[in-house]
């Protein structure tokens, strides 16, 4: 583990002050080794508002200027997907850690530049996958990674709700912004199914509908199956079109050659399921965002990375693959995705 010098307490600027910001400064604000350095957006009049809810932290528009504040150690991003490259750059430019809301970029080609860029800087980058920090994410990686299944051949991951994110103009819903379902939302059942099989994903066939409405600009609801080298195949299921509004559910299977995993959304812990028997995975309650972001600033510190950057980079070639897929319906070779 490479021991980096640190400060004690990790000055942490916002960028982006809409609806998740909230939850990283909640997480911020927790941590007794960092602490809110202020908030950058684009609305002057919503970053004021965010600053006055927050402590009075120092607040701005420009982003040039809130990395020249003297506090600021490193960035947390919670801005649209399209912006995640011109911000990501000007933070490896000034020198500071990033933390950024997945997906890394809209592109492969703009994800890799920004992995790029870190590295020539010498700072941390890692793209908040925060269900690999929620319970569920790190129970199941740790029964898989402890041989409780075997080797593992096969996830079936849902998960599906009724929501359409914050109205019919949110920018989430615009393809270009967004990039697509698959980059905002899918990539996190893309990243967690390739994560538990330790997987290298080879093709992709997916189908998307617009199942709310006929109206929306992007496929609200998709399917994706994912094959690896060696045989495991992912089948994984991303909704946001289920109704009523306030539905929600997750339902996971991981199959190995000595057990299987089951969970459902009620369940606070996993069933095992093997030839010895039937048992429970210890239920894991965790603040994903929280967990998330200590493990970021143990990278900072020197520890190995528990979202690798090239993780965030192949999350963002699989999620294009599947927009690739859905739009030529047929399947997607790794590797030739754009």
């Amino acid at each position: 583990m490479e021991q980096r010098s640190v400060p004690s307490r990790i000055g942490t600027l916002l960028v982006g002050a809409g609806f998740i910001a909230d939850v990283h400064a909640a997480a911020v604000t927790a941590s007794a080794r960092a602490h809110l350095a202020g908030i950058v957006d684009t609305d002057p009049g919503r970053a004021a508002a965010f600053s006055r809810s927050h402590g009075a932290v120092p607040h701005t528009d420009d982003l040039a200027e809130a990395l020249a504040w003297p506090d600021v150690d490193a960035v947390v991003v919670c801005t649209p997907n399209h912006t995640h490259l011109g911000i990501g750059a000007a933070v490896a430019a000034a020198g500071k850690h990033l933390l950024i809301e997945k997906p890394l970029a809209t592109t492969i080609a703009d994800a890799q530049s920004l992995a790029d860029a870190f590295a020539a800087a010498g700072r941390v980058l890692t793209a908040a996958h925060s269900h690999r920090h929620h319970g569920y994410g790190r129970t199941v990686k740790d029964a898989i990674d402890s041989g409780a299944v075997g080797r593992p051949a096969h996830v079936r991951l849902s998960i599906l709700g009724g929501w359409i994110w914050t109205g019919w103009d949110a920018w989430a819903a615009d393809p270009v912004a967004s990039g697509g379902h698959a980059l905002h939302n899918g990539v996190h059942v893309l990243d967690l199914a390739t994560w538990w099989l330790s997987g290298d994903p080879v093709r992709v066939y997916a189908r998307g509908r617009h199942q709310t409405a006929a109206e929306l600009r992007i496929n609200d609801y998709l399917e994706m199956v994912v094959e690896y080298a060696g045989g495991a195949v992912a089948v994984l299921e991303m909704s946001r079109a289920h109704r009523p509004g306030s539905f929600g559910l997750r339902e996971l299977q991981v199959v190995g050659s000595g057990g299987i995993i089951a969970e459902e959304w009620a369940d606070e812990s996993a069933f095992l399921y093997t030839e010895g028997g039937t048992g429970l995975v210890p239920a894991s309650g965790v603040d994903g965002f929280g967990a998330q972001f200590e493990s970021w600033l143990d990278t900072i510190g020197g520890a190995p990375p528990a979202m690798p950057v090239a993780d965030a980079v192949r999350a963002v070639e699989l999620a294009v693959a599947v927009e690739e897929s859905i739009l030529a319906g047929r399947p997607i070779s790794l590797g030739a995705a754009a």
